[in-house]
């Protein structure tokens, strides 16, 4: 057995978008088929919250909903890809996924202690995933990293079996 997972941060790529690559629009399933790097992908998980709507929503509340809902919508139907929903929890200094970390680290530990991958690969900058990363490794799963240089925790990286930067040229090879 030779599959792979492939678990997608969405806030995360969301920002690294943003923030490095001009909000580049890529292409989900590409994405996916390239960091897989040749490996059989059993499937692609993508973690995010829908946009917070306060009681009674803003027309731009409602806008950034309905965007959102049409995105999940074209990610479900994209072959091999299941979306998992965080909740928001609204703090003073703004707002703050719920639940993401935990979906991510749940999935990567069951599919690797059931042996359905033998490769994970993630797109996330989160040091909360070493506990559920080195129990992945334990249960003989190599682990790769997708990362920005500028958003990462640098107990990830060297948790990880492999890192690789996200860079123009990726980028460059996924988009829409």
């Amino acid at each position: 057995m030779s599959r792979c997972a492939v678990f997608i941060d969405g806030g995360y790529l969301n920002k690294v978008l943003e923030n490095e690559f001009a909000r580049a629009a890529i292409d989900y399933g590409k994405l996916s088929e390239e960091v897989a790097q040749g490996t059989e992908r059993l499937r692609t998980y993508y973690y995010h919250c829908m946009p917070y709507q306060s009681n009674p929503p803003t027309e731009e509340e409602k806008r950034r909903y309905v965007a959102m809902a049409k995105f999940v919508d074209a990610l479900k139907r994209l072959p091999r890809f299941e979306f998992r929903q965080g909740k928001l929890a609204k703090r003073d200094s703004g707002f703050e996924q719920k639940r993401v970390d935990i979906w991510i680290a749940v999935d990567l530990v069951r599919l690797s202690f059931s042996h359905q991958i033998a490769k994970a690969v993630l797109v996330t900058g989160d040091s909360d995933l070493v506990p559920a990363i080195e129990s992945a490794k334990d249960a003989g799963v190599v682990v790769q990293l997708y990362f920005s240089r500028r958003s990462v925790h640098q107990e990830l990286l060297q948790a990880c079996d492999e890192r690789y930067e996200i860079g123009q040229a990726l980028i460059d090879r996924i988009r829409r």
